[in-house]
């Protein structure tokens, strides 16, 4: 696993900004989701060579250079709960309030994202 990164000031303002209109929850509470079956779809924001390197396995790939301009013709009914993750739980922040205002109704961020999969015990794909 990869340390987490040092961020800029004015990214983590937006960052900040864009948490407090979405839901977080951390991998523990995505366990839950997934061992009670709750109805979700998890999707990969990070970059191309990331989601090559290994990504959750069933997880959609829509990286944050394209997913507001492909999640509707890939995921159409905006009642979808949708989780998204990327590296650590920032660029997943950032995509989950765009497509929240694009009216998807449901959207959750992976705080911890990758990282914290990695080391959760779920299912990885190459």
């Amino acid at each position: 696993m990869s340390a987490p990164k040092a961020h800029n000031p004015g990214f983590l303002a937006l960052v900040n900004d864009a948490k407090s209109r979405i839901r977080e929850i951390d991998i523990e509470q995505y366990k839950r989701m997934v061992s009670t079956a709750e109805t979700h779809l998890l999707i990969d924001v990070r970059e191309d060579s990331e989601w090559a390197a290994g990504h959750a396995a069933g997880s959609l790939h829509l990286g944050k250079g394209i997913i507001e301009r492909d999640i509707e013709s890939k995921v159409p009914d905006k009642e979808t709960t949708l989780v998204l993750y990327c590296g650590g739980g920032f660029r997943s922040a950032l995509a989950g309030d765009a497509l929240r205002q694009m009216g998807y109704k449901s959207i959750i961020s992976l705080d911890g994202g990758w990282r914290s999969y990695q080391g959760s015990g779920l299912p990885v794909e190459k």
